[in-house]
């Protein structure tokens, strides 16, 4: 399976985990110049800035241990122009979602809420 399949299913799993736990999905692959979100929720009034990070194992490390400072600082950027086009959004968060395929092929999830904080 190629990297970028494995990212854009990965993505499709944790939209549909999201959903799951009662979010509202907004948008995804939101882009503002050169950042993106992979999936931007709602949560009662909480706008929700969600990276998805996937992996097909750990050998090389832990799918969340992949977003680093660039990543979170591009992501502060694009949630800023967001906030900017829709600033009914009072509060919001930023979160990681991790996913590994194990032995067996079956996704295994964690989801960091509030993994950092920029803004």
């Amino acid at each position: 399976m190629s990297t970028k399949k494995t990212g854009t299913d990965g993505e499709q799993f944790a939209k549909k985990f999201l959903l799951e736990k009662g979010y509202t999905v907004l948008f995804e692959n939101w882009r503002h110049k050169r950042s993106e979100i992979d999936i931007i929720a709602k949560m009662d009034d909480i706008c929700v800035f969600v990276e998805v990070k996937t992996r097909k194992n750990n050998h090389y490390g832990t799918p969340e241990t992949f977003v680093d400072d660039k990543k979170m600082e591009k992501m502060n950027e694009a949630a800023e122009a967001f906030l900017l086009l829709y600033p009914h959004f009072k509060e919001l968060r930023f979160d990681i979602i991790s996913i590994t395929n194990n032995s067996n092929n079956t996704p295994e999830i964690a989801h960091f809420i509030d993994a950092f904080y920029f803004y």
